[in-house]
């Protein structure tokens, strides 16, 4: 799909609901995740606190502050319930009429939207530790596709509905050494992209953009999908947590780590599709002990230039995130990007 590039923001801890985005939220029942606060708190309370929390964190009123700091699309990550009612299977509360408001706010002020499935195959679940099959939540796989599928149906005729993620943050399983790590063996993981490639394709057609996250291994989809029978389908790379170590006291540090994101997205490239940065952020991997409060700041204003700089040949990057109550200085756009003239992002 061509056209001008997609510079947006996440909205993470929206509709799925994230401890390091809202800890008010989990305080109360000293949970770390959204499993844990459903157990604790118990049905009734718990929904209570969902619906408050999605009606107020994320309006219109936001979607208008964002295109008016010159962004152009949202990254959404929508639950895999969804489409659960007031008494639903699940324990938790479906939000679709939530998703029918963000897609109707994004087409009044002219901004793109990406729904993200928020699943994370092959990553520890608690209790039983690997998720099964390709979902977390113990969902099994036919579910996930026909919410795929649901998705891409309901919204397939919208003009701001420009691609579908097929997960969030997939852990593969590799090897090292003699051992094989915890996580979704790949063949697993390109059979499910398959299959959902094909779900929404039948539902909405072929300009809709099919985005794949990459796991983590840039150099592992070369050729995959890249065949003449598929179209329209993207990359992810996500760099907002880097693992390099990498000492960025100064300036050079994190122009060496900028560097990093930039031969991570080169090596992805060879997949032969095109590649975006689905989440990136301000925070800088190590926090030196030496550094004052006033340098770190300029430090990540720095680091915040540069990767902008970088991912200009990405033909989408998205911001994590839009907001958090705590105003993260690293994380929340409204902080880390305020002082950045508007035609940078643009």
């Amino acid at each position: 799909m061509a056209g001008h590039p997609l510079h947006g923001v996440n909205l993470t801890g929206w509709l799925t609901l994230e401890s390091w985005v809202t800890p008010e939220l989990f305080a109360e029942a000293a949970a770390l995740d959204e499993e844990a606060l459903a157990a604790t708190l118990g049905e009734e309370r718990y929904r209570e606190c969902v619906r408050e929390h999605r009606s107020t964190f994320i309006t219109r009123d936001d979607f208008v502050r964002i295109a008016a700091r010159g962004f152009n699309a949202v990254r959404l990550p929508v639950p895999w319930y969804v489409f659960e009612g007031e008494s639903g299977a699940s324990p938790y509360l479906g939000c679709i009429e939530f998703v029918d408001n963000a897609l109707e706010w994004a087409e009044e002020i002219d901004l793109k939207v990406v729904f993200a499935l928020a699943i994370s195959p092959g990553a520890p679940h608690s209790g039983s530790g690997n998720a099964p099959d390709n979902a977390d939540c113990h969902v099994d796989r036919e579910k996930i596709l026909d919410v795929v599928y649901q998705l891409s149906k309901r919204y397939a005729s919208r003009a701001g509905f420009f691609g579908m993620e097929l997960a969030d943050a997939p852990v593969l399983q590799v090897r090292r050494g003699l051992r094989l790590t915890d996580g979704l063996p790949v063949h697993r993981l390109r059979n499910y992209y398959r299959e959902a490639y094909e779900r929404v394709r039948g539902a909405a057609g072929d300009d809709v953009v099919v985005i794949m996250p990459d796991a983590g291994v840039p150099k592992g989809w070369g050729r995959f999908m890249a065949q003449r029978h598929y179209r329209n389908v993207w990359l992810d790379c996500q760099l907002d947590r880097s693992s390099a170590p990498l000492d960025v006291s100064g300036p050079a540090g994190v122009r060496r780590l900028v560097s990093a994101h930039e031969r991570y997205l080169k090596d992805a490239r060879h997949a032969d599709m095109p590649v975006m940065v689905g989440k990136w952020s301000s925070s800088l991997p190590v926090s030196d002990s030496q550094m004052t409060p006033e340098g770190r700041i300029a430090l990540e204003r720095v680091y915040t230039s540069e990767q902008v700089r970088t991912y200009e040949k990405c033909p989408a990057w998205f911001f994590n995130t839009w907001k958090t109550s705590g105003k993260l200085a690293a994380w929340d756009a409204r902080v880390a990007l305020a002082t950045f003239e508007r035609a940078l992002i643009v």
